[in-house]
C-alpha cells in the first residue's frame, strides 16, 4: 500500500476532481503535447519519390523533396525535431554509404537544416542499412560460423557520426548495440570539436519481434543469422540497466528504451534509477498494430495512440519517437 495519508470514504470522495474536464487537467499528473515528439523519416534518393511501406500505412521511402514535405507538415503541426534513416543506392561490406560525405543521409541534413533552420535534426548511427548483410557491424565467417566484430565496428560508427555533425546534425542517435560505441563517439566527435554536440544511445534496445515492418522501411533485414547476439535478450532487466549505467559513463546525454510499449517497466526503472533525460522509441509494429486495428473499426486510432504514448510519458520518457508524431500533434492542437 501506499505511504501517502489518504482519507476515508464518505469524507474522502476521489470522484471529486473528476467531475469537469477543467478538474480533470488542473490534476493531471502527466502531461503529453507536442513538445515531446520525434518524428522519424525514411530517405533514399530520386525525386518526387514517395515508397508506401506495405506493413506501414501512412508512412513512406521518401526522396529528399518528399522528405523536407514531410518534415514541413511535421513541423506546422508542431513536432520540434526529427530522426533520419537512410537507405542508400548501393550496398558493401564496409557500409561505406553510411559515412560517405555526400551520402543521402548527409545530403537530408544539409537540406533540412537549410530549409528548416529551427528543425531539430536527429541522425540514427547505425551501419545495418549499408551492409549488404544486413547486419550492424562487420562480419566474420570462420569455420565455426560467424561473428559481428565489435572493436573494429566502433571505427565506422564514429566515422559515420561525425559524418552527420559534420553536415550538420544537431544530435546523433547510435542504434548498433555494439559495446563501447558511446565513448568511440563521443572521443571522435570531440576530437573534431563537436563538444557540445549531444548524443542520444539506443541504450536499452532489445532483440524484438515488433521490429518486423521498419526492416522493410529501412532495407535493413539480416541476409544471415539474427541481431541476437548484439541485441538485448527481452528477458533482461538488470541487464539493461548495466547498459544504461555504461552508455551514461562513456558520454551518453540522452538514453532510450526501444520497444516501448512492451518494456514499460524497463522505462520506468531507467528513469527511476538514473534520472537523466530518458526517450522511449515506439517501434514500427506498434504503430503497425494500431493502424490495422484503426482501419478495421475495432479500436479508436487517435484515443489508443494518445493513450498509449501518454502511457510511456507515465513510466519517464521525456522524449517520444514515432511514426504517428504529426497525427499526435494535430490531435494534441485540437
Amino acid at each position: 500500500m501506499s505511504s501517502y495519508p489518504v482519507g476515508q470514504f464518505p469524507a474522502y470522495r476521489p470522484r471529486r476532481l473528476r467531475q469537469s474536464p477543467v478538474l480533470r487537467r488542473l490534476v493531471s499528473e502527466t502531461q503529453l503535447s507536442a513538445s515531446h515528439l520525434v518524428l522519424p523519416l525514411f530517405v533514399r534518393s530520386g525525386r518526387r519519390v514517395r515508397r508506401q511501406i506495405s506493413a506501414m500505412p501512412g508512412v513512406f521511402q521518401l526522396s529528399l523533396d518528399e522528405m523536407l514535405n514531410e518534415a514541413t507538415r511535421g513541423f506546422q503541426a508542431g513536432v520540434p525535431a526529427v530522426l533520419l534513416f537512410g537507405i542508400p543506392d548501393k550496398k558493401d561490406t564496409r557500409a561505406s554509404g553510411a559515412y560517405a560525405p555526400k551520402g543521402i543521409v548527409q545530403e537530408a541534413v544539409r537540406l533540412l537544416k537549410h530549409e528548416l533552420p529551427e528543425l531539430f535534426v536527429i541522425t540514427d548511427v547505425c551501419l545495418c542499412e549499408y551492409m549488404e548483410h544486413g547486419h550492424c557491424g562487420i562480419v566474420q565467417k570462420g569455420k565455426s560460423g560467424t561473428n559481428i566484430l565489435n572493436d573494429p565496428t566502433l571505427k565506422l560508427l564514429a566515422r559515420t557520426a561525425a559524418s552527420h555533425v559534420e553536415a550538420g546534425a544537431d544530435m546523433v542517435a547510435p542504434s548498433d548495440m555494439m559495446d563501447g560505441r558511446v565513448r568511440a563517439i563521443r572521443e571522435r566527435l570531440d576530437e573534431l570539436g563537436f563538444t557540445e554536440t549531444p548524443i542520444m544511445s539506443y541504450a536499452a534496445k532489445f532483440a524484438s519481434a515488433y521490429y518486423g515492418p521498419f526492416r522493410e522501411a529501412a532495407e535493413s533485414a539480416p541476409k544471415f543469422g539474427d541481431r541476437r547476439s548484439y541485441q538485448m535478450d527481452p528477458g533482461n532487466a538488470s541487464e539493461a540497466l548495466r547498459e544504461v549505467a555504461l552508455d551514461i559513463q562513456e558520454g551518453a546525454d540522452i538514453v532510450m528504451v526501444k520497444p516501448a510499449l512492451a518494456y514499460l517497466d524497463i522505462l520506468y526503472r531507467v528513469k527511476s534509477e538514473f534520472g537523466y533525460p530518458t526517450a522511449a522509441y515506439a517501434v514500427s509494429a506498434e504503430y503497425s498494430m494500431v493502424k490495422a486495428a484503426g482501419a478495421k473499426g475495432w479500436i479508436d486510432e487517435r484515443a489508443v495512440t494518445l493513450e498509449s504514448l501518454l502511457a510511456m510519458r507515465r513510466a519517464g520518457a521525456d522524449i517520444l519517437i514515432t511514426y504517428a508524431a504529426t497525427d499526435a500533434a494535430r490531435w494534441l492542437c485540437e
